[in-house]
């Protein structure tokens, strides 16, 4: 007589509380109904929901990835190096004739005269952007090219010296460098040279990148600005190898792409791309595909943060582009066959969550299996005490 209820008692118990069964995620129903504040339809979103569909594949076509040439553009430098402050400087200045400022006197062997040059020693220009030549005195050199610096000093000696004729050159140029640090095989201030020098000459002369192409990013600093790009993106587009600029910071990172793999996947881990890029089919073969008996065909899910413009062309009337990166949660029905060749065309970005949601029928597994659990010592008891009666 006991048996009964407290059998019935334990189901309802475990169906009351099929919400809180375990699990490694949301239900898809959980993820399309919670999209809202406290479930309400007419509040506000949390995150967007959106179909991977070839819609949405077109407006992904249209996100330019983060790179140098949309940030920094294609500089290109002047064919003259500008002397700045820092630099070394050395200068020869030659004269028409003999015994004068900077030529020996006339030997006196007929056959030999003396000396007609001087250099004067490297200097570095001063903070004020001068340096000393004797008998010109401070000379401005700082934004100059060494030409302009040569013939000042010559204007500056005439009716000293005997028909002075000056060489400037710049020993050791400070300024007009770039810093290379990171994983590269020697890092140096490498300097750059008049015809101009993009990333992959610089990274060359600092010795190659250590780590492999395809898990070493470029990191870019220039000014207040610095941007990361993938190196293997640096290689495959031209227009990602940008020319440099004096005193740019040049750092390449070990720091591989990768997507992460939750739920009912085979394996649930942390993914790396192992190429520039990859789409939802190469992620999802990458995962070994989803579990046969426990995985939703129709819950299979992406989530990443998307820029505004991307989340407006998505859907024209979301409230979330206004504070910076919108978060959106793609969804694909792969039940449907057509979904196949759309996911072959939808583009995972690096760090993105792949999430595959429990089917219902698993939820509902675990619910009997649970209620087994707890009407085995039930019926057990029962058994028992007929027993002894």
């Amino acid at each position: 007589m006991v048996r009964g209820p407290m059998v019935l008692l334990a189901l309802c118990s475990v169906l009351a509380g099929c919400s809180s069964l375990p699990s490694d995620g949301p239900s898809a129903k959980d993820v399309l109904q919670q999209s809202k504040l406290n479930g309400d339809e007419k509040g506000p979103s949390r995150y967007e929901i959106v179909d991977i569909d070839s819609a949405a594949v077109s407006v992904l076509r249209r996100r330019a990835p983060d790179g140098f040439s949309s940030h920094f553009g294609d500089y290109r430098p002047s064919a003259d190096l500008r002397i700045g402050v820092g630099d070394y400087v050395t200068v020869t200045i030659w004269e028409a004739g003999a015994n004068g400022l900077f030529s020996a006197p006339l030997m006196t062997d007929r056959f030999s005269t003396g000396a007609k040059s001087s250099t004067i020693p490297d200097q570095a220009v001063g903070r004020d952007g001068t340096i000393s030549v004797p008998y010109a005195g401070r000379i401005n050199v700082k934004g100059q090219t060494t030409e302009a610096v040569q013939h000042t000093i010559e204007v500056a000696l005439e009716g000293k010296a005997i028909q002075p004729q000056v060489l400037v050159n710049v020993s050791r140029p400070i300024s007009n460098t770039v810093t290379v640090t990171g994983e590269v095989a020697a890092g140096a201030r490498v300097p750059l040279t008049a015809k101009g020098d993009r990333i992959l000459d610089v990274v060359a002369t600092a010795g190659g990148v250590r780590a492999p192409v395809n898990e070493t990013v470029v990191r870019l600093s220039r000014g207040s600005t610095t941007v990361s790009v993938p190196m293997t993106r640096v290689v495959s587009n031209p227009r990602e190898n940008v020319f440099m600029r004096p005193g740019d910071v040049l750092t390449l990172v070990r720091d591989p792409q990768y997507f992460l793999a939750y739920g009912a996947t085979n394996y649930s881990q942390k993914v790396p791309f192992e190429a520039d890029s990859i789409s939802l089919s190469e992620a999802i073969a990458k995962v070994g595909g989803l579990q046969d008996q426990r995985a939703d065909p129709s819950g299979v899910f992406v989530f990443r943060y998307e820029p505004p413009a991307i989340a407006r062309a998505l859907r024209p009337n979301t409230t979330l582009a206004v504070n910076g990166w919108v978060p959106v949660v793609y969804r694909l029905d792969m039940r449907d066959p057509a979904s196949l060749f759309v996911a072959q065309g939808f583009p995972v970005f690096n760090k993105d969550i792949v999430f595959v949601s429990n089917a219902p029928i698993t939820e509902a597994t675990k619910a009997f299996q649970i209620f087994n659990l707890v009407a085995s010592p039930v019926s057990t008891g029962a058994s028992l005490s007929t027993a002894i009666r």
